[in-house]
């Protein structure tokens, strides 16, 4: 078991690692194992680079973060400028579906509504946005809608689990209703966490995926 200080301990050494993180704007408290991360950045791509960097850290249960992104007034872009630049990249990204995003900006939030057929689509949307000059916080709120049964779902992501190297797949249980899939059990890590919510969704016909696995040390 990690004690609450030494974790804080790595990862603020984990911060001044990242070239891109000034780890001075950045505070970090940690609550029995949950880190909770404070500051202010000036840009999106930054914030999320941060979070990234604490969830890699051994002994870290879970992340808060209260970032905020600010830009200085010689770089102001309007609302209506991110807008037209989202659209442009989701145009130009080959793996967003042409015409299926909807895009709203306000005061720097991207808001990102629509259906795609794979989870990873949705991801690219959002990567495709969140760089863009001006924008604080991306809102993926595009869902997932296909017409693939839902078939053996249950089977095929414990099959997936167990070819995974990353994965611990006899401390994880999965359920199915439909295309929904819940995750229950015990990992080691925050990314084998993330890594089997990811190899959830790679299953066909998987809509959501709730994600209540446990790390644990």
């Amino acid at each position: 078991m990690r004690t609450d200080s030494s974790i804080k301990r790595d990862v603020l050494d984990e911060l001044i690692w990242q070239p891109s993180i000034d780890e001075t704007q950045i505070g970090v408290v940690v609550k029995n194992g949950v880190v909770t991360l404070t500051g202010v950045v000036d840009s999106y791509m930054k914030k999320q680079e941060v979070e990234k960097a604490a969830k890699s850290v051994l002994g870290v249960k879970a992340v808060a973060e209260d970032i905020e992104v600010k830009y200085g007034t010689a770089s102001h872009t309007s609302d209506s400028e991110i807008a037209a630049a989202a659209v442009k990249a989701l145009k130009w990204n080959i793996t967003v579906p042409e015409k299926k995003i909807e895009v709203k900006v306000e005061d720097g939030w991207v808001y990102l509504t629509g259906e795609v057929v794979w989870d990873f689509e949705k991801n690219s949307a959002k990567n495709a946005v969140k760089n863009i000059p001006g924008v604080k916080y991306v809102v993926n709120n595009i869902t997932l809608k296909n017409n693939i049964d839902a078939i053996n779902i249950k089977e095929k992501i414990k099959k997936a689990f167990e070819r995974s190297a990353d994965i611990d797949s006899k401390s994880i249980t999965v359920s199915a209703e439909g295309h929904n899939v819940k995750l229950t059990g015990k990992v080691h890590s925050l990314k084998e966490k993330d890594e089997a919510r990811k190899t959830a969704f790679y299953a066909p016909g998987v809509y959501t995926v709730d994600n209540e696995l446990e790390v644990v040390y």
